[in-house]
């Protein structure tokens, strides 16, 4: 057994389906897992103790938004982000990474410093390097913590890219020493290579060296087709280690992840399910139905009569209609609750299909209904 607290366990591998599971300190982790994205310390308008009624084993933060708002201070009074938000599962920490790019406006690249940011809530300058992106998932007290990396916007522009992985590297490689000898906690490395084999194999190849605890996909969910993201999937997976994690990061709808799985994901990370419940979009084993349409309007059905959770199926599609159509915090809170319990279930289902080895079907059947 694995000296750290946390460790991998490959359960099976069936034409590059895997079944696993993560094991941490705070709980076992299923996998293929879906994270639900707690942002700011809260998935949004789910109460902490209902997203764990929904069967999620682990969460995900955010290193820039937490740094900046409530701050390190204050999570360090609670003893971390676990305290702070009444989490007691695991918790992965994005580590900034991401908002280089999606907030590339409010930031500028020093390869020997990190990212120099304005802060996009009060035009304060600050440096997020490697080392402070690790020391503020030290202080969140994060289980699974992520290397910083320049993820660069989708271009078909080898030398961006290849600067970029070049940049990472010697970022994760800062990272990995600040990181240190952790027992009860695990550092992931970042592949960057956009949708390049040869790049996406170098920059896999340079963190392997490295050694991490797991390895994530990023640079991809960023614009892509679908078909380009599995291509690009079904190439590099092929030669991860087998026996860590692998993460794709911030993706993404269910037949993403079905096609992911297929191509030998383990971990995922999105904000569809909270996001499409704010807008009225909700997610059920026929498909997509959005509530805020005019043929919902008279529906005395609910949207999924086995949804036992705070009683969602004695709501009817024509009250969830009226609700979204009356612009009340309710809807919010109950779509994005069912959507984040789908997923779970969606999750569960896909590991009994692996373990029974039928998964193939259950692939072909579902992989159209989403997109």
């Amino acid at each position: 057994m694995n000296s750290k607290k946390i460790f991998f366990e490959l359960i099976k591998n069936k034409k590059n389906c895997r079944l696993g599971r993560i094991h941490t300190s705070r709980g076992l982790i299923d996998t293929p897992a879906f994270m639900p994205v707690g942002t700011q310390g809260t998935v949004k308008s789910i109460f902490s103790d209902d997203v764990l009624k929904t069967g999620t084993q682990i969460i995900l933060g955010n290193t820039y938004h937490l740094l900046l708002r409530p701050g390190i201070e204050i999570l360090k009074k609670f003893g971390g982000l676990h305290n702070f938000m009444n989490w007691k599962k695991p918790i992965l920490t994005d580590s900034g990474g991401f908002q280089i790019m999606s907030l590339s406006k409010f930031n500028k690249i020093d390869k020997k410093k990190g990212a120099i940011f304005t802060s996009h809530i009060d035009g304060k300058k600050f440096l997020l390097s490697p080392e402070k992106s690790i020391q503020v998932q030290k202080e969140i007290d994060s289980d699974i913590l992520m290397v910083l990396d320049e993820c660069p916007k989708l271009t078909m522009d080898k030398k961006i890219i290849s600067k970029a992985i070049d940049v990472s590297t010697d970022w994760a490689k800062r990272s990995k020493i600040q990181f240190g000898e952790e027992k009860n906690k695990a550092l992931f490395g970042i592949v960057q290579g956009g949708l390049f084999k040869d790049l996406r194999e170098e920059s896999l190849n340079k963190l392997i060296e490295i050694n991490f605890d797991g390895y994530a996909l990023g640079g991809l969910a960023v614009g892509e087709t679908q078909e380009q993201m599995f291509d690009t999937l079904e190439k590099i997976t092929k030669i991860m280690p087998s026996d860590k994690p692998r993460y794709l990061m911030g993706v993404g709808t269910p037949s993403d992840i079905l096609g992911a799985v297929k191509n030998g994901i383990d971990m995922f990370d999105c904000v569809m399910p909270t996001r499409s419940g704010r807008t009225g979009l909700v997610f059920t084993w026929e498909g997509k139905i959005n509530l805020r349409n005019a043929k919902f309007k008279n529906d005395k059905t609910p949207i999924d009569k086995s949804c036992k959770i705070r009683d969602l199926n004695k709501y009817s599609k024509s009250y969830l209609n009226h609700l979204i159509n009356t612009n009340e915090i309710l809807a919010s809170m109950l779509l994005s609750l069912h959507n984040v319990n789908f997923y779970q279930d969606f999750m569960r289902k896909i590991r009994e299909e692996i373990r029974k080895g039928t998964f193939d079907t259950f692939y072909k059947k579902n992989i159209n209904k989403y997109n």
